[in-house]
């Protein structure tokens, strides 16, 4: 019986042993980590800014491995324009969630003794905004290498051929959407500021 059992478990160990872990080394792989959370925690946009960051500084697949059917040079090129692009788009929407999570909307009458705590996490908002701009800036790099090629089709990511349309003809502007979310930001900034213990 010992011996039975003995067998059973080198038979069991021995397979677990061998098997290898899969290793992440492309943009592709990273860029398939990324997931939306149905509610959207700070960690869960941390985790996807990690996954996405990792994206942008990696090497990319064999064009073999492309997330579109890739057959000549310039399909391959307008590719990687085109995932850079997108990769910073989504970099920039997870800040900007990660941002609203510490913006307050307003400043109300009843916030006061919470006030440094307030413009505290006023000031963590404004960081991610402020980032999220810088994100844009490398989208518009990326967008208008992909449309000097606007004319080689990839159907298989025709939704980040949409989104390089929507920025090169301004129908998708961030630095208005940020510039709002800062100018906003400041507006509440101020009012705490103003804030005394009569308001209270």
């Amino acid at each position: 019986m010992k011996r039975f059992l003995t067998l059973f478990l080198i038979f069991l160990i021995v397979p677990l042993s061998i098997v290898s872990s899969w290793r992440i080394l492309y943009a592709e792989q990273y860029y398939k980590l990324y997931h939306l959370h149905f509610y959207q925690y700070p960690d869960d946009s941390m985790e996807n800014i990690f996954y996405l960051e990792k994206a942008l500084k990696s090497d990319f697949a064999n064009p073999l491995y492309a997330l579109a059917k890739i057959s000549g040079k310039d399909q391959w090129e307008r590719y990687r324009y085109l995932f850079k692009m997108h990769v910073n788009l989504k970099l920039i929407q997870q800040y900007l969630t990660l941002g609203s999570k510490f913006d307050k909307m307003k400043a109300y009458f009843y916030n006061y003794p919470w006030k440094k705590e307030n413009l505290d996490s006023l000031k963590e908002a404004e960081k991610a905004y402020l980032t999220a701009l810088d994100y844009w800036k490398e989208v518009l790099k990326w967008a208008d290498k992909a449309w000097d090629l606007r004319f080689i089709n990839l159907p298989a990511i025709q939704n980040w051929e949409d989104e390089n349309y929507r920025i090169e003809t301004g129908l998708l502007d961030y630095r208005d959407i940020i510039g709002s979310h800062l100018a906003r930001l400041q507006e509440v900034r101020d009012t705490f500021k103003n804030m005394d213990k009569n308001t209270y």
